[in-house]
């Protein structure tokens, strides 16, 4: 693994070794606790508790009569979802009507269908159907509406749901690390949550550099569209992260170092990034990480400090677009050479997006560079800033990364790859790069993975054509590759 600090890199590090370098340069950010609305797509940072039992109370599951005893039944009441309970408690031979999720009255034994209920006429002479018609009910002689009564088959415990039956108070029903779906919120809701411990989204600032990049219109002679702009927010959230801003920078070192000096030494928020490998290295990843939840000086705990603000220092990673190459504008290595940056990648043996860049400001802070060309920029945005996302977001299992980074470490530079992801034989021409890895935009067919071409560095059709890209190592001999899915669309 090759690992340098200001000075250049001789060779380009392996696809592999820097894919790997990447999602160890960081560690997951503390957790904190976020509004429901703010939690879709992070991961829990702990087990998600029923606050309340489901059903909080005995309840109708149909909508009908509950009764108690055999039948037939007098109806003496009348309960509906989110009314009055049913005062008293129900005797045998005695019915109340009841809506489905009305709460069950006490001594309910088990609620009759409407469909499957029979109403017993009032003019029913006495006895008859078995209604014992009693001469001092209510009303009885005296002009007044005699008693309901209904009749039927009655299941005893059918159609009522009990206390607690679907989920107990104080049930697990989900675990830490268990990623925050739409179906979870809708359940944490009703469990009496307004709020989650998750793992937060990392932020994301992208910093867009060049003079002829333009960002609206017909580019004029010499002008070129932003293409990585907008892939990027679409790729970020992908990856579990969230671009909180974007700044436009002409060309020229100064305007990039003032960008990237706002960065330097900056607040953590809770969490942070270490080298790779392990815990941080004393001295060498800038001042002490707090524990989850603690207050730092200047910036509010909690949710609210992440929050904060959508660019400046509340970013965890900084993405420079252009300038990450060797040519006369490209000005990010003496950049962040002179803002005493620590080069983690410098160079990737892989076509194309072989100028991507992966770096440590002073306080912690990631930066990764990439190429201008859109399609490079797509490579380098799958090699690095989504493995660094993800681990940010917690969403790279306990110990993965340590064993990836001794599984590189005993390899040369494009030797072999860790194994893992999906594997796919190439149902079409590929034609092998002798030293670096290529990325070949592919669909899936029932053959094998089919090239769907237009891969040049500067176009993204292949890639908006494309489901997967198919990682074709060094020197391939027509073995079975690695895909690396794109990101879909909604």
């Amino acid at each position: 693994m090759t690992v340098v600090r200001h000075g250049p890199v001789v060779e380009a590090m392996s696809w592999d070794a820097a894919r790997v370098v990447a999602a160890g340069a960081a560690r997951p950010l503390g957790p904190v606790s976020v509004p429901l609305s703010e939690a879709l797509g992070c991961r829990l940072a702990g087990p998600l508790t029923a606050l309340v039992a489901v059903p909080g109370v005995d309840v109708a599951a149909m909508d009908g009569y509950a009764v108690a005893g055999g039948g037939p039944w007098r109806v003496v009441g009348r309960v509906l979802a989110g009314g009055a309970f049913y005062e008293g408690r129900l005797r045998a031979g005695e019915a109340v009507e009841i809506a489905t999720g009305a709460p069950a009255p006490a001594g309910a034994e088990a609620v009759l269908p409407y469909e499957q209920a029979d109403m017993v006429p009032p003019d029913v002479p006495l006895g008859l159907a078995g209604v014992p018609r009693m001469r001092d009910e209510p009303g009885f002689g005296r002009g007044e509406a005699p008693p309901v009564w209904v009749d039927g088959l009655a299941e005893p415990g059918r159609h009522i749901r009990r206390r607690g039956e679907d989920i107990a108070e104080g049930a697990v029903v989900l675990g830490a690390g268990a990623v925050v779906t739409p179906a979870a919120l809708g359940l944490a809701a009703a469990l009496g949550h307004d709020e989650l411990l998750v793992r937060p989204k990392p932020r994301v600032m992208v910093l867009v550099t060049g003079d002829e990049v333009v960002q609206h219109g017909l580019p004029g002679p010499g002008r070129v569209r932003d293409a990585i702009g907008p892939f990027l927010p679409g790729l970020v959230e992908w990856a579990g992260g969230r671009v909180t801003g974007t700044v436009r920078l002409p060309d020229g070192a100064a305007p990039l170092r003032a960008a990237l000096a706002a960065h330097l030494n900056a607040t953590h928020p809770p969490g942070g990034t270490h080298p790779p490998g392990g815990a941080p290295a004393s001295g060498d990843a800038g001042p002490p990480i707090p524990s989850a939840g603690a207050e730092q000086p200047g910036a509010r705990s909690g949710s609210a400090a992440w929050r904060d603000g959508a660019g400046g220092a509340a970013a965890d990673v900084i993405v420079v677009c252009g300038a990450s190459s060797k040519g006369p504008a490209d000005h990010l290595r003496a950049v962040l050479d002179d803002l005493d940056a620590d080069v983690l990648v410098d160079g990737v043996a892989v076509r194309p997006g072989h100028p991507q860049l992966l770096a440590r400001l002073p306080g912690g802070r990631l930066v990764v560079g990439l190429p201008g060309n859109p399609f490079a920029a797509l490579a380098a945005s799958l090699t690095l800033l989504a493995p660094v996302l993800r681990t940010l977001a917690g969403r790279v299992a306990a110990g993965e990364t340590s064993a990836l980074l001794g599984a590189v470490g005993e390899q040369s530079p494009g030797a072999g790859r860790p194994a893992g992801g999906e594997r796919s034989a190439l149902a079409g021409r590929v034609r092998a790069h002798p030293r670096d890895t290529r990325l070949v935009p592919v669909r899936r067919t029932g053959r094998g993975a089919v090239p769907v071409g237009h891969d040049r560095p500067g176009s993204l059709w292949g890639a908006a054509l494309a489901e997967a890209l198919a990682v074709v190592p060094p020197g391939w001999a027509g073995e079975q590759v690695e895909l690396i899915e794109l990101p879909p669309g909604v």
